[in-house]
């Protein structure tokens, strides 16, 4: 089983709707569990993540920012709220206007990493 945690912070200056639809671009079956200075919810699907790093064709990029961020079970990277704003997929971290962070944890995130972003070169041997 896969559990996504999506948390971002919503600044005063964000109109907290935008922000919602920026999660909602990535994760659209998030189920909010937390709205107020920080939004907060939990899927079981990676699907439209998927999509979108086909469709943007930054499946070697993906790999290597989630093989570099796993930790046994887990594995954290953040997202760029912009890009999410108008549907793109950009890692981040520490942007000024926020990230999206994002946990995954599963038994099998080997499993998971490969099916977000396969391998699309050969390696050498």
């Amino acid at each position: 089983m896969t559990r996504v945690l999506v948390r971002t912070r919503c600044f005063p200056t964000e109109a907290r709707d935008r922000v919602r639809t920026a999660l909602a671009n990535l994760f659209p079956d998030l189920r909010i569990s937390r709205d107020d200075d920080v939004i907060e919810g939990e899927t079981g699907s990676l699907e439209r993540l998927k999509e979108l790093i086909r469709n943007q064709r930054i499946r070697d990029t993906t790999r290597k920012q989630l093989l570099a961020a796993r930790r046994g079970t887990l594995l954290r990277v953040s997202l760029s709220k912009q890009a999410a704003a108008v549907g793109r997929v950009n890692f981040s971290g520490g942007s000024p206007l926020g990230d999206i962070d994002v946990e995954i944890e599963s038994d099998d995130l080997d499993g998971v990493i490969d099916d977000l972003a396969e391998r699309t070169v050969a390696t050498k041997r």
